[in-house]
């Protein structure tokens, strides 16, 4: 990641809401992966919301960038 663009993600994460709320769901679903990924195993359902996690994090993530991208071509 490029200065410009962590420069850009601060400034977002202090004035966009929403850009803000992604941020915070993201670090909450990486908690909950943490978590998942400690433990020796993982029963069936665990596994499922493993692997839903995973892309729900995804999702926002890439919301994420695309407000970055956003934001980087207005400037």
């Amino acid at each position: 990641m490029n200065e410009q663009s962590q420069d850009i993600k601060e400034q977002l994460l202090a004035t966009d809401e929403e850009f803000h709320q992604l941020a915070t769901q993201h670090h909450e679903l990486e908690g909950r992966l943490h978590e998942l990924t400690a433990r020796h195993y993982l029963s069936e359902p665990e596994q499922v919301e493993e692997v839903t996690l995973k892309k729900r994090k995804l999702q926002l993530k890439d919301r994420m960038e695309n407000i970055v991208r956003q934001r980087t071509r207005r400037n």
